[in-house]
């Protein structure tokens, strides 16, 4: 499952980098510039997200790293980034994991050693289990883009509530005050990455309920119904406009009626 998800974490996590660094890290940045690390020395391996971002302290690279399974020699592949960041670009990096698996964290955050005053590593770097954070604390935000990880998040309640708690996702998601097409976006990736989580046949019987009712708001049929829904509400406030003596074109811009239908409404 690794290599699946890790082959698809830019793709998938490509419109979260902002939300990431804002909720999860807290950083006062501004984003200069999107950067590329290859391991050409050791391993064929695309670092996930590098951006070099002006903060309160100077110019960093953030590295986002994103994880579905624990890897022992994370530390050592973060460790030969950071020494890539800083000879190629010359940047002090901030780095971090996001672990987004079923399991528990089991990897280590740091590699280091004592051999005496001249011969010393203290390296650190922070991971963040998506599994810890609560989906109320999410939700109560207007982060959107993270909405996608809600299905991984909150993992006692998700084991509590199984198909329950995926069902509830889906329906905040569906809620969410954004067009129709970044919905559908924010729906899909959650889509994916249930199936870290969640059983295929539990994730099609959810998903497929909500991508039906997409496809009727989509209908012309439901934009008709929305439309003559919005119109009904205009004239009812148009009447009462009228009965409080307002000028008709002061209620033609209020409501957005035409001036000659708001006319008719006076017989």
């Amino acid at each position: 499952m690794t290599q699946k998800y890790d082959i698809t974490m830019k793709n998938i996590f490509s419109d979260m980098a902002d939300d990431i660094m804002s909720y999860f890290l807290g950083l006062q940045y501004t984003k200069i510039d999107e950067l590329n690390i290859e391991f050409a020395r050791v391993e064929r391996r695309d670092s996930d997200m590098i951006f070099k971002c002006t903060t309160n302290k100077g110019n960093v690279a953030v590295h986002i790293e994103f994880q579905s399974e624990n890897d022992g020699k994370m530390p050592y592949r973060m460790l030969r980034y950071s020494l890539e960041i800083m000879e190629k670009h010359n940047l002090l990096p901030y780095q971090i994991v996001v672990y987004i698996g079923k399991d528990n964290v089991k990897m280590a955050n740091s590699l280091n050693y004592d051999f005496g005053e001249q011969n010393t590593l203290d390296y650190k770097y922070k991971i963040i289990n998506v599994g810890d954070i609560k989906y109320t604390d999410i939700i109560e935000t207007d982060y959107y883009d993270l909405y996608s990880l809600l299905p991984l998040m909150d993992k006692n309640r998700r084991k509590e509530e199984g198909e329950k708690y995926l069902e509830r996702c889906v329906e905040t998601i569906k809620d969410i005050p954004l067009d129709i097409n970044k919905k559908k976006d924010i729906v899909f990736k959650a889509e994916i990455l249930s199936g870290i989580v969640f059983k295929k046949e539990v994730i099609e019987r959810v998903f497929s309920e909500v991508m039906r009712m997409f496809r009727i708001e989509e209908s012309e049929t439901y934009k008709m119904i929305i439309e003559k829904g919005e119109k009904e509400k205009a004239i009812k406030i148009a009447k009462k406009l009228l009965k409080d003596g307002m000028d008709i074109d002061r209620i033609a811009e209020i409501t957005e009626l035409p001036k000659e239908e708001i006319k008719k409404l006076m017989n």
